[in-house]
């Protein structure tokens, strides 16, 4: 009976058991022993199960546990210090001995059998691509496998042949994954040219070789399910061992002819003489200390929403899933919501003040509830239809409505008091947005692009259902805001165009750049209004009332008011609320002619407000990082100027009686009195939130964030069907896991899983609110490879990075110029001691990024020297590698063509990567070839910028007095273009290769791509700002047919940069690249323009 409950998987960990089932994961596996990671820690447990003997307690996670050949000694990966680093352990217990000093992910694969450490790295790569490297935990000395990508791998008993897997996991969870770079098994031996493929013969994944008499045992999913298989040690002949349906195998390791591996939450183990397989049953005695009630002592950090209540004598915050009411001034907090097992979303007050507004999924999906502001009293449900997410509830303004939109695109209104739902508005071209009713109630304005992706304000009747566009579909406009009595209604729209750019003429093509589009408009609901801005004229004089208006003290600078505000009073449940405003005329015939711009600058404006006396807006600049001002201005005609209310503005929202001005700065939270300016001294304004705290269950909240992961994935996923699965089944096949579940990372463990059942690529599971240790240490680099020596007393520098001199700023610290440090020279101490006193140089250079410190240097001449260098982050020593690698492709390119191939890299395709092409390409622009290099390229969306400029065409050509002729278009590239790409290659990667080719621009160089091309936003975030993405956007071709997804783009020339040859030095893609545009440079010569013979325009006189 015990051994099912394991199977199954059910059982739930409860303090009040003595025994309790956890989440297995990592088994490693010796004699009799089994050592697996549970609650983050290692445990031990014999072969035939039993209660589990705790290793390690340490707050972060403890992992990848192997064996010694001995099975005296456990080497494992850790994260004591910060980084997740190699370590070792007695199996006995005992003190942990850090092995690696690399600041880096080092991640334990196993141990050879000579007693090394084999573990991989990326901390010497090039690329950022996993290497094999062999650590002798005696003496610190380790040594690289000569292969330039292994992710694991295990030696044969006399560790001279290495059976390895090539790839690294591609990092979206796939199942059944078959693009450009689908983990196989590779050989690789003492002496060899080269490594060879085993696993050749299969599409898909085989992985984690290990070697037991004469056969290399693997997983693969090669039926669908990732299982146990066999083959002779030169590949072929493969055998199924195991035949598991449903749930993946995973994590294996051998001993003795029995693998040890995850299957769910439990571990199995596989005897390969008998052909048995059976579960481990395994109990922990633990106090499960991660599932215990904890609390959230700094809630500001996990606030997603804060909204004034209607007189703004309080605040609604959505924290964590939870809805809490605090006073603008004193009184208690008020948990409004206390189930823990419920996410709840955008927290907002009815008008009456005595209720809330917020969305739950209690029910199972989304919806609507109305929640008791002071916490007493039962809730609510108002809604009862939702099929998929909703975002935005917004009352109206007498309560009796809801105004929200969907994921689907559709805009409703809900009738509180019927729960009855009515359709106003679909939008096939994307989300609506700027919700909001007029004071009376009767007209709800939206915005909404249009068919031509202009975003469109539309106002609905309440009574008639009629929906009348207010702005023409010519232009961008949002942000709608009524004024107080419902006459007017003002926004922004983008319609200045101005480019700060004036011409295409100048160094690195010069493009229109129009910055501060917006400006401000208002309409009037019936016709013949006069606009409040409109200057006084003989016919339209200022009133008494206007001129009276004008002598108000209220119009004075805040620092010339005298401070009037008295704490306010504890809320209570009678809190008053506030009534719509009476009905306001109103004919829309029209409308969209009764336009009139209100006198404000142009600038970058978003969030629109008004009070009736004044607009607020926010206010920004793209050459100034940070959050933006909050601008007033009044509402006059006598020439009003801008005003900043309040600088570096988060978000800011007016109350719901227009008196009050919420507005958050950062994690601090303010409510001030409407007007033209914040006081100086903000301090009585700030919402006293300091000793705010509020309990969790992480169980409960683990159940509710499964179940929400399950459901976002349904509502975002691009396609409705989800790829043929039954998504119900699913979630009821991987729920009871939930309640094995111990430490955060191994709910992740269970969403990789779920989520893999689409098989579809941009599905990735990260983030979370996960436990670490307090020990944060950032790690040193000096930028260069160290050697440790003996006998010349220190570290012997072999390298130094060498990178683009006309970048100095991004040089290693040692080749910084007054540095003076060369290769050979040794690092005798640092910061006065002695090198040779760590066993790795990192040890030393713990704590030390971007500080100075002192080295003593020896020379090669062996005088010593004093040197004070600051030393990189991790980071940069990561980008200093990497920008080696580009430097170093650049200067073969520049060598092997002899100055005619330019060479171009982009390492993605994010804004950033844009500046690389601007610094790479046009000072190459008119050479006879370029390579255009996105190995490696993690995606982004880039790729029609980039595009666009390869598909300008040379077509006509200045010649001046003097110098060479120039062509038009300007720097349009009149040469041979190849693209180099490789397995790595991803996303808006492998679009820019695939639109290069189809546009006709040239070929395509290296290995199949990743296949990633179905595309996300990651916006389906959990409650602990966790994530398992949804691949939310296909991509097809015209002619109808999904492009690159699952498969990557095929290059028109294959060439495989291999593991060893690459390792040595060789690019062997790069060399075909090269070898490509020489060939059709000598077959199709880019003609030099010659400019014609100069016409003779000499007047003849006839006859003359």
């Amino acid at each position: 009976m015990f051994v099912a409950l394991v199977l199954i998987g059910v059982a739930r960990p409860d303090a009040a058991d003595t025994h309790s089932l956890g989440y297995y994961r990592f088994p490693a596996i010796h004699g009799d022993t089994i050592v697996f990671t549970a609650e983050g820690d290692l445990w031990r447990v014999p072969i035939a199960g039993g209660v589990a003997q705790r290793l390690t307690t340490h707050p972060a996670e403890e992992s990848r546990a192997a064996f010694s050949p001995d099975g005296k000694t456990i080497a494992y990966s850790a994260s004591y210090e910060g980084p997740t680093e190699v370590y070792t352990l007695p199996l006995e217990g005992g003190i942990p001995v850090r092995q690696t000093f690399e600041g880096a992910a080092a991640l334990v694969v196993g141990w050879t059998p000579s007693g090394d450490i084999l573990y991989t790295t990326r901390r010497f790569a090039t690329l950022p691509n996993p290497q094999l490297a062999r650590l002798d935990p005696k003496t610190g000395t380790r040594t690289l496998v000569p292969l330039a990508q292994a992710s694991d791998g295990t030696y044969d008993s006399n560790g001279r042949t290495l059976f390895f897997t090539r790839f690294a996991f591609q990092g979206s969870y796939t199942k059944r994954y078959q693009g450009g770079t689908a983990q196989n098994v590779w050989r690789f031996a003492e002496g060899d040219k080269e490594a060879t493929a085993l696993t050749a013969d299969y599409a898909g994944t085989s992985k984690t070789p290990m070697l037991w008499k004469g056969r290399v045992y693997f997983l693969s999913d090669r039926d669908g399910t990732m299982n146990l298989w066999s083959m002779a040690e030169r590949g072929g002949d493969p055998k199924q061992h195991t035949k598991h349906e449903g749930l993946d195998a995973n994590s294996p390791s051998l001993s003795d002819g029995r693998i040890a591996y995850q299957l769910g939450a439990d571990i199995h183990v596989f005897d390969i003489d008998r052909d048995q397989d059976r579960a481990v049953p395994i109990t922990l005695i633990s106090d499960f200390d991660q599932l215990r009630e904890r609390w959230v002592r700094t809630p500001l950090e996990w606030v997603t929403s804060v909204h004034p209540s209607p007189t703004g004598d309080r605040i609604v915050l959505t924290a964590r899933g939870q809805v809490f009411v605090a006073p603008a001034q004193q009184g208690r907090i008020v948990e409004a919501t206390r189930d823990k097992k419920v996410r709840y979303r955008e927290g907002r007050f009815f008008p009456d003040g005595k209720s809330l507004l917020t969305l739950s999924d209690e029910s199972g999906e989304v919806e609507f509830w109305r929640v008791p502001a002071n916490g007493v009293g039962a809730n609510a449900q108002l809604s009862n239809d939702a099929k998929v997410l909703r975002w935005d509830g917004i009352p109206s303004p007498d309560g009796t409505h809801v105004a929200h939109f969907d994921k689907d695109q559709q805009l409703w209104v809900l009738d509180v008091a019927s729960k009855q739902q009515k359709k106003i508005a679909v939008s096939g071209e994307g989300d609506f947005d700027d919700v909001r009713w007029s004071p009376d109630g009767k007209w709800l304005a939206y915005t909404a692009p249009d068919k031509n992706q202009m975003t469109r304000i539309s106002v609905y009747n309440v009574e008639s259902g009629r929906i009348t566009p207010v702005t023409t579909n010519r232009y961008d406009s949002y942000s709608p805001e009524w004024t107080p009595d419902g006459k007017w209604l003002y926004f922004l729209s983008d319609r200045n165009f101005v480019s700060v750019v004036g011409s295409p003429w100048g160094s690195r093509q010069p493009e229109p750049f129009f910055d501060k589009q917006a400006k401000v408009y208002h309409v009037s609901m019936k016709p013949g209004e006069r606009s409040p801005f409109a200057p006084d004229d003989e016919l339209h004089p200022a009133t008494a009332e206007e001129k009276k208006e004008e002598k108000k003290p209220d119009d004075k600078k805040p620092e010339e008011k005298k401070e009037t505000t008295a704490p306010a009073p504890a809320p209570t449940p009678a809190a008053q609320g506030v009534k719509p405003a009476p009905p306001a005329p109103a004919d829309l015939t029209g409308i969209e002619t009764r336009l009139i711009e209100v006198p404000l600058p142009a600038g970058n404006y978003r969030e629109l407000s008004t009070d009736g006396k004044r607009l607020y807006f926010l206010s920004g600049d793209v050459s100034t990082p940070g959050p933006p001002a909050l601008k007033t201005l009044a509402i006059e005609n006598k020439s009003p100027k801008p005003e900043t209310f309040a600088e570096g503005v988060t978000r800011y929202e007016l109350s719901m009686d227009r008196k009050k001005v919420l507005v958050r700065k950062g994690q601090d939270i303010f409510v001030f009195d409407a007007g033209a300016k914040a006081p100086t001294d903000t301090t009585k304004n700030k919402v006293p939130l300091g000793d705010w705290a509020f309990r969790l269950d992480p169980r409960d909240e683990w159940r509710q964030m499964f179940t929400e992961a399950w459901r976002l994935e349904r509502d975002y996923f691009y396609d409705r069907g989800m790829h043929g699965v039954d998504w119900p089944a699913v979630k009821a096949k991987y729920l009871p896991l939930v309640d094995r579940v111990t430490d955060r990372a191994e709910l992740s463990d269970i969403f990789s899983q779920m989520v893999g059942e689409l098989s579809a690529l941009h599905i990735f599971v990260r983030g979370g609110d996960t436990r670490r240790g307090t020990d944060q240490v950032q790690p040193g680099s000096l930028g260069a490879r160290v050697t440790r020596d003996e006998r010349a007393g220190g570290y012997r520098i072999d390298h130094i990075f060498r990178t683009d001199p006309d970048i100095p700023n991004e040089l290693s610290p040692l080749a910084r110029v007054g540095v003076n440090v060369e290769e050979g020279e040794v690092i005798e101490a640092v910061n006065g001691i002695p090198a040779l006193s760590a066993r790795d140089l990192g040890a030393l250079l713990r704590n030390e990024a971007n500080r100075q410190v002192l080295l003593k240097i020896k020379s090669q001449a062996g005088a010593s020297r004093d040197v004070v260098v600051t030393p990189a982050t991790l980071g940069g020593e990561n980008e200093l590698r990497y920008d080696e690698w580009e430097y170093t492709r650049r200067l073969k390119v520049e060598q092997d063509s002899k100055g005619k191939i330019g060479y171009v890299h982009l390492r993605a395709m994010g804004a950033g990567n844009m500046a690389e092409w601007q610094r790479e390409f046009y000072p190459v622009f008119d050479r006879d070839g370029l390579i255009i290099d996105v190995r490696h390229n993690n995606g982004g969306n880039i790729d029609s910028w980039i595009l666009e400029k390869l598909l300008r065409k040379a077509w006509f050509f200045w010649q001046p007095r003097v110098g060479d002729p120039t062509w038009n278009m300007q720097y349009a590239f009149r040469g041979h273009v190849v693209v180099l790409v490789d397995e790595n290659t991803a996303s808006d990667g492998e679009a820019f290769a695939e639109g290069f080719r189809r546009l006709g621009l040239g070929k395509v160089i290296g290995t199949r791509t990743w296949g990633g091309e179905i595309w996300l936003s990651s916006s389906n975030v959990l409650v602990d700002r966790g994530i398992a993405t949804a691949a939310e956007t296909g991509v097809f071709g015209p002619e109808g047919d999904w492009l690159i997804e699952g498969h990557g783009v095929d290059p028109d020339i294959v060439v495989d940069n291999l593991p060893h040859a690459t390792f040595t030095g060789s690019d062997a893609q790069l060399d075909a690249a090269v070898k490509e545009l020489q060939e059709q440079i000598r077959k199709n010569p880019i003609p030099t323009p010659v400019a014609p013979k100069y016409p003779n325009k000499a007047f003849k006189k006839r006859g003359g």
